[in-house]
């Protein structure tokens, strides 16, 4: 371990868990080391000079000092030096961390919504975070668990990510990289992790009301115990398709589509409607219309949000058109059934 991570690993900055990292708090502390340096020479020569030099009697006049090239070039010359050293240092830093284009030996579609992460893997495995801290610190709450992100220790892991709704950003401490996560577009974060353990993930644009709840957790394990839970997760993938249209219905409002994050099952009121009696009954609208919650309404509020505004709510859903299959749309349905 060298000087610049003996100082970063024994200060408040968390561990640097990535190659980038290690990179990123060198030049962070040669950053602070040669700003302090300038900061004692500038201002110990003020100190010095005002005390050596200052009028000792009423009648003493001002010191004349002459004129010094070599000096004067010193002074400006060598601080543009050590300006440009940190403009190309820092350069090559975050182009490293800004590896566009470059494959990674596992990649990773990371999708942002209000307010969790869904991370799915070309394989199929998909891995959801949780929509809600009170009621994940629950024991006798029904909500999932927040399951875990995996990827393999000292392989280049490239996450490509994007926003069903409004801007995120995806930030993970430790391993000193940052990117958004924007609607429409594709993104890339790219890192090389080389300390096992689990890095917590945060969002850090502000993105409504539970955007502090809005975390995941990626667990980096060796190459063998990875291999191991994929194929463990294929399996349980492979067990999930057995699964009754109302049982899958809710593994989707739990899980990828992010459904809990809005609407409620047991009647409390979040950013939507809940789901509580819907099917059947009747609906009141905004604009003073209503319908009978049956299928094709409920089919066209997942597809068209804005249609039919329900009377009391903000028209703040984002539409999943394009992102949500003829099947699960069924399932959905299925399960809003049973939440008499």
């Amino acid at each position: 371990m060298n000087w610049f991570s003996f100082i970063t690993a024994t200060s408040f900055m968390p561990v640097p868990a990535t190659k980038e990292s290690g990179d990123v708090d060198n030049l962070y502390i040669f950053l602070l080391v040669s700003g302090l340096i300038s900061f004692i020479i500038l201002i110990g020569g003020m100190v010095i000079f005002i005390f050596k030099y200052r009028r000792k009697t009423e009648d003493q006049k001002s010191a004349y000092i002459t004129h010094n090239t070599l000096a004067e070039f010193l002074w400006s010359f060598i601080p543009f030096v050590i300006m440009m050293v940190i403009f190309a240092w820092g350069w090559d830093v975050f182009h490293d961390l800004r590896r566009v284009g470059e494959k990674g030996d596992v990649e990773v579609h990371v999708t942002a919504r209000q307010w969790a992460w869904t991370f799915k893997y070309a394989n199929d495995i998909e891995i959801n975070s949780p929509t809600d801290k009170k009621l994940l610190d629950d024991p006798d709450s029904t909500l999932l668990k927040p399951e875990i992100v995996v990827v393999p220790l000292g392989k280049t892991i490239r996450f490509i990510l994007t926003s069903d709704d409004v801007l995120h950003s995806f930030y993970v401490p430790a391993f000193r990289n940052k990117m958004d996560a924007v609607p429409g577009r594709r993104t890339t974060f790219t890192f090389t992790p080389i300390e096992k353990g689990d890095f917590t993930v945060f969002c850090t644009e502000y993105c409504g009301t539970k955007h502090s709840n809005m975390m995941a957790t990626i667990r980096v394990v060796d190459g063998e115990q990875f291999a191991a839970w994929q194929a463990e997760k294929i399996a349980a993938n492979a067990g999930a398709s057995n699964k009754g249209p109302a049982e899958r219905g809710e593994a989707l409002y739990r899980g990828s589509l992010g459904c809990s994050g809005c609407h409620s099952i047991d009647g409390s009121r979040i950013v939507g409607p809940s789901f509580k009696g819907l099917y059947g009954n009747k609906r009141d609208f905004a604009d003073g219309s209503s319908v009978v919650a049956d299928d094709a309404y409920i089919k066209q509020s997942i597809l068209v949000p804005t249609a039919k505004i329900v009377a009391g709510f903000p028209p703040a859903m984002s539409s999943f058109q394009g992102r949500i299959k003829e099947e699960e749309i069924k399932d959905i349905i299925e399960f809003i059934k049973t939440l008499k």
